[in-house]
């Protein structure tokens, strides 16, 4: 299963969960594996940062970081990272928050792949 989650919430996580940070740069505490496929750009973050503008950056996102995949690939790799394990795909913002991680997400599970953020059940 892959699931999303946040830095402040990953020590809730079950500990057979392999963690992944999709970020451009990954928290000094975090020593995990990282995956800079799914991360923005560092002008796709720094635009957002100006502008604020949730749309722009998700059409930049879409078109410049996730269309140039191939989506088998990238299960693949991140497969193979965890070695067949369950994982959480990381960056910093809350839920409720915007964030890359649900473009990730609504991305995966449009293309066939079960993807929703991890939450205590």
């Amino acid at each position: 299963m892959i699931y999303t989650s946040y830095f402040g919430y990953m020590r809730h996580l079950p500990k057979n969960i392999v963690t992944i940070a999709i970020c451009g740069k990954s928290p000094d505490f975090y020593n995990g594996l990282e995956y800079k496929k799914l991360a923005p750009s560092w002008d796709i973050f720094k635009q957002w940062k100006e502008t604020g503008n949730n749309d722009l950056y998700t059409k930049r996102f879409k078109e410049e970081r996730l269309k140039p995949l191939i989506i088998k690939n990238v299960i693949d790799d991140l497969m193979k990272m965890s070695n067949n394990q369950d994982i959480a795909l990381l960056c910093y913002e809350k839920p409720i928050d915007f964030c890359h991680r649900h473009i990730v997400a609504e991305w995966l599970n449009e293309n066939g792949f079960q993807c929703k953020e991890f939450v205590k059940e």
